[in-house]
Order: C-alpha cells, then structure tokens, then sequence
C-alpha cells in the first residue's frame, strides 16, 4: 500500500496531505513510524562515546519524529473529523503508543546515558534553554518510572496501557451521547422566545435529518445554549437541560460512571508507584502552583471573595423570576433564561443586539487585524493547503517582512464528528534543526454558529470572545522561537497555558479593539458607542456566580486527583460533595458532570482545571499594563511577544513574566475586573 504518511508531504510547507491520507493508512504508517522510532533510540543506547547533552539529549529530542508527525495528524482529526474507522484505529493505536512511551522511559541503558549527562551538567556549559532541555528530560524519566524495579515498571505498563483504552472510551461514549440527543419541535408556538436565526437553524437541521417541516435542537452549543436562554417554553428548556446533564450517565453502555472511577483510581495507583501521595501532588510538582494546597488554598481564597456576590446573583435571579412569571422554585434550566431577560431589563441589553455586528468574516479579520496591530502579523488565504474538511480555512502567516511564520487552519462549526467545546492544536511544532527554523502549523476548533439559507454565521458576544482565546493560543504556536520542539510554543506549565489565550478575550470589550471589525452585517454600520458602553457596563452581571461555578469545577477536579486511596463510593456521592460548597442552584436529579468532564478525564486538564482561574490572575495584571500604556501599545506588545509569546517552556513562567511585566502579578487585577475586591484575598500565583 503505497501510504502517503510515510512519504514526504508534496504539499505546501509540507503540510498534512489530507487528501491523500485515508483511515486505513494510520495503523500501519504508525507501526512502520515506531519500529523506525525504536531504531533511533538503540542507536543512542548502541553509541560507545560518552554520553553528551548533544549526542543523547538532542539526538532523543529529535527521535522518533515520524512517530511525532502521525500522532498529531491522526488524534486532532479523532477530535475534529472522527468517524467508525478512525475510532477502532485510535483503539489500537493508542495501546502501541503507550507502549512504545514505555519502551523508551523504562529503557535502562537510555536512562543511564541521560544520567551521565544529568549528573555532569556544569561541565556542558549549556545555556538557558538547553538546561531547560536536559531538566525536563530527566524528569521525564523519573516521572514516567525510570527509577522503579522491574515489577513495579511491568505494572506500571498495564496501568498506562489501561488508562488509554479508558480515556479513549470516555470521549467515544461523550460524543456518542451528544449526538445521540434530538428535541424535535412540531408546534411553531414552542418556539416562542428563541431568535429567529436559531428557529431557522433548527429547521435546517431538521430538513438535514428528513424532518422538514419541523425543528430539531441538539446539545451541541450553538443550539443548546440559545435555547436554554431565550426559548419560553420551559418543560422544553427542563428537556433540554436534563439531557444535557444526564450524558453518558444513564447506567447503560455509555455510562462513564465505571470508567471515571477506574481513571482515577488507576491515576491514584501510578502516583503512588512513582512516591506521590496523590495524582494532584504528582501533577502539580511541575506546575506554577506546585502542591494540591496551594490550589486548595488558592480556590479557597477566591471562593471567599465570591461566594456572597453567587449568592446575590442567584437571589437577583430568583426574585426577577418571581416578579415577572410568578415562578417560586428557580430551577437550573431557568437561571439561564431569567438572567438573560435580567441583564435586558437591566442594561436595556441583550446578546441578540449585539449578534449582527459579529459576522463571522468580520470577527475572523477582526482578530487578524489585532495581531498586525500587536504583532505586525499578516494572514493570507491560501487555497492550495490541503483541508481536512470542507469547512476549514487555511492560512499562511507572515511577518512585518514577508517572511513566513506559519501555516493556520481554522474550523469553526459543529459536526457529528467532532467534539463539543473549542480548543487550539498543532499538526506541527515549531523546533530548529541542523540550523533550519521549522515553523508551526497550528489550527483552532469551534462549534459556532452556522450560517442559514438567509443569514450568514452571526456569533453571540460569547463566541467572539471565544474565538480570541483560541486565537491566543494559536499566536503562542505561530510566534514560537524556541530550537528544541518540547519546549516551543505552548509546551509550557499548564496554569501558565492559558495567560495568551486569556488576554486576548480582554480587547473584545475595548472601542478601540470593536472599531476595527464590528460592523452590521447589512448596513455596515459600526457598532454603536451605546452599545459598547452598555457590553462593559455588563460585564460584570452574574461574575460571582460565574466565578463560583468555575471554583467548582475547579473543586471537583482535585476531588478526583487528590485522593490518597482508592474511590469505592459512587460517582453521584463524590460529585455532591466536591460541589457542596459552591452549588447555588438546585442539584437535577440524574445529572452527573464528572460523567461529561471530559476536560479533566480525555483531556490534558486532570489536577489542573484550576489554571483557568490562575491564570485569570496572570491576564487581569498583564491587561492593565496594556490599558495603561494603550491597548496597542507597541513597546508593551514587543515586550509580551519576545518574553511570553516566544518563549514557550524555555524558563519558568514566572521569571517570563517578571520580565514582561517588571514584577509579579497583583492578584487584586482580577478581583478588580470582576468587581468583586471588597473582600480578602492574600494567596496568589508565585
């Protein structure tokens, strides 16, 4: 079979060659990729010559890159542009990788020359980033098991092979459950409430499912979330809600409940092989916070400053709902809706006014034109990159010079094949070798609104601000400088990971910012000075209830990975009790978040959804740097680009940004924006 994974890519900047690559062609380009990958790693155990930084740690970096080349092809499009085949391939090919991971940190002769150099360091008079280098490669071995006896090593094996059958099942079972859902409308007077462009949208989707006729909703987001908010029929919102609650937690095959347990205890059980009293603690050594107290006491802290503002937001809420509709229970599947005609009757405001000043085309340059503003970024639109669907939109990235920086893919609607949510990849990193500067390819996901047969796609104000966080991500990847692969672009500790995609949602509430994209789809108006006054008079409404939703989460995520034995009681049983303290709406009977957490069980975020709110802490202090110096200010810009931006996980990220900012973050920048700083807060990032 003539495969074109294992052939050079005959495609610009040798991109992915997704018209050629077919299911079929992963298993054996995988195989072939990690026998070849084997073969670098025993010429590296194999060389008699002593052991240098160069000839084992570099020559380990650049191993196995084939291997490197396919994982990333193959798992962004079992996330993006999944299907059956591509499935039963991850089942397979997700076990050969953990082994093949295994065979390379468990190999003793690798790790002994990889020791060598560790222990003669000072005589290699290495700079910054090759320390760096040769540091997180000798972690790697230690924290994967190098250390370990041989029983010990076996069981680590089956625990890593095990818990990648797992996660895969977790996701796998997550999508089948959204997409299994639809709330099929037949009665035009259950619409009542919703915009008009998400009553069209749904009778598109209907006509797509030979249900002309009618209107389908589904519990991807741009369905879900405006029905939940606007549409009045309320029995049809409770619906909606509760399927939305209930995924992959119905004690069926899709029931993630077994699965979530066994993660976490497996997670608990390899923590402990490796001398960690709990998966948080294991993770957390090489994160900014360093110890699962310091996160508990970061939340803690947060939560005390929020909590009575939640309760205040909820009770606003609540007595709204009463005065208006004479509601005397309010349920989860109203805050939503009620808020909304709160924040209306509030700020004579809502999401639907602002919705046709944001075409998608308009935000998408909107956003290109920030990054030349910042960072003399150009983006042109090339049609000769090849797509892996339709939908997506490819672009070469230039510098102020013409030079090239990067390849960009950008796919912005939902899918049965892809995954709820939105988030940044890359089908190549950036690294320099033998001298040549090898730039990133680097894609954003989203699940936006789409456009109809009338109307082009007009994302809600949380979209845009969505799209300009995975947009700050991708600049991490695009500007990256780094010479070793691991540690270039956003290969930098996890609560660090979210400063550049956070800062940037800061410039969609600026005049300055809106000016230069937000227009009426149809008069091409400006967006009104009114308009933006009111968006950044509001946006502060419900910030306590928002931020204690998220301490939740947070919450509920370390009481996962922070256990130091194993877990016998019921996921529901856990889930209440992490969430004690910060539920302020009723509990639905039958739901379950852990079982739809994929952030934390199918993704990078375990012992780390805190980094949200840390890095809020990061991007709060780093913005007003930029409101007082002007939010495109060029010597703040140049300054955020060449030590943040650039330098990926050459540092430590705190010493990064003392050198961005001049000092470390003021944890009062957050409370500050989120309006909430009449309360104590002391603990901060550092």
């Amino acid at each position: 079979m003539n495969n074109p994974l294992l052939h050079h890519f005959d495609t610009p900047f040798n991109t992915a060659p997704f018209h050629l690559i077919q299911p079929e062609h992963y298993l054996p380009a995988m195989k072939a990729a990690i026998v070849q990958g084997k073969a670098e790693i025993d010429a590296i155990v194999e060389n008699t010559a002593t052991p240098t930084f160069e000839n084992t740690v570099v020559t380990l970096e650049l191993a196995g890159h084939q291997v490197t080349v396919i994982s990333e092809i193959f798992f962004n499009l079992n996330e993006a542009e999944t299907n059956e085949a591509i499935q039963e391939a991850a089942q397979e090919i997700s076990p050969l990788l953990t082994e093949y991971s295994n065979d390379i940190m468990l190999n003793k002769g690798l790790f002994e020359r990889v020791k060598q150099v560790w222990e003669n360091r000072v005589s290699f008079e290495l700079n910054q980033e090759a320390e760096m280098l040769l540091e997180k490669t000798y972690k790697s071995f230690t924290r994967n098991g190098a250390l370990l006896g041989e029983a010990q090593q076996n069981r680590l094996r089956e625990i890593d092979a095990r818990m990648a059958k797992l996660t895969l099942n977790f996701g796998e079972n997550l999508l089948a459950e959204t997409n299994a859902f639809e709330l099929t409308v037949d009665n035009s007077e259950d619409l009542k409430g919703l915009p008009e462009g998400v009553i069209e949208a749904a009778a598109e989707t209907a006509k797509a499912k030979g249900k002309e006729g009618k209107w389908v909703f589904t519990l991807h987001f741009p369905s879900y979330i405006p029905f939940v908010t606007y549409a009045e029929n309320r029995a049809l919102r409770e619906q909606m809600v509760k399927a939305y609650g209930t995924r992959a937690f119905k004690g069926d095959e899709k029931d993630n409940s077994e699965c979530v347990i066994e993660i976490a205890n497996l997670r608990l059980e390899r923590a402990q092989l490796l001398g960690y009293n709990s998966h948080a603690a294991f993770v957390l050594q090489e994160r900014m916070a360093e110890t699962p107290e310091q996160v508990k006491e970061f939340a803690k802290n947060i939560l005390n400053a929020a909590k009575n503002a939640g309760h205040r937001d909820v009770a606003h809420v609540a007595d709204f709902a009463k005065t208006t509709d004479g509601l005397d229970q309010l349920q989860r599947w109203d805050f939503g809706y009620y808020s909304e005609k709160l924040k209306k009757a509030k700020y004579a405001f809502d999401d639907e006014l602002l919705k046709p000043y944001f075409k998608l085309e308009n935000v998408i340059n909107g956003v290109f034109e920030v990054a030349s503003k910042l960072y003399d970024l150009s983006f042109v639109e090339r049609n000769d990159i090849p797509k892996y669907h339709p939908e997506v939109l490819t672009y070469e990235v230039k510098d102020k010079s013409g030079k090239h920086l990067s390849v960009f893919y950008a796919d912005f609607f939902p899918r049965e094949g892809k995954r709820n949510g939105a988030w940044m990849t890359a089908f190549r990193g950036q690294r320099v070798v033998n001298g040549v500067d090898e730039r990133p390819h680097i894609s954003i996901v989203c699940n936006f609104t789409k456009p109809t047969s009338s109307k082009p796609s007009l994302l809600t104000f949380n979209e845009v601000t969505t799209l300009f966080h995975e947009f700050g991500h991708a600049l991490h990847g695009m500007l990256a400088k780094g010479t070793y692969a691991s540690l270039s672009g956003t290969n930098v500790y996890w609560d660090f990971v979210e400063l550049p995609s956070q800062i940037l949602e800061n410039w969609c509430y600026e005049k300055e910012c809106l000016d230069l994209f937000a227009t009426h789809y149809e008069t091409g108006e400006k967006i009104p000075v009114e308009l933006i006054e009111k968006l950044k008079s509001s946006a502060t409404f419900m910030e306590g209830y928002a931020t204690v939703r998220q301490i939740g989460l947070g919450n509920l995520d370390m009481a996962w990975h922070s256990i130091a034995s194993p877990i016998k009681e019921n996921v529901q049983l856990i889930e209440q009790l992490a969430l004690k303290e910060t539920d302020l709406l009723q509990s639905i009977e039958g739901s379950c978040t852990t079982c739809s957490f994929s952030h934390i069980f199918n993704g990078g975020y375990s012992s780390g959804y805190y980094s949200y709110k840390w890095a809020e802490v990061l991007d709060a202090d780093a913005f007003e740097f930029f409101k007082e110096k002007g939010i495109f200010n060029k010597t703040v810009a140049t300054a955020f680009k060449e030590n943040i931006l650039e330098k990926g996980g050459t540092e430590h990220p705190m010493l990064l940004y003392k050198r961005f900012r001049g000092n470390e973050p003021d944890p009062k920048a957050l409370l500050r924006r989120a309006g909430l700083l009449n309360q104590n807060y002391d603990n901060q990032p550092g």
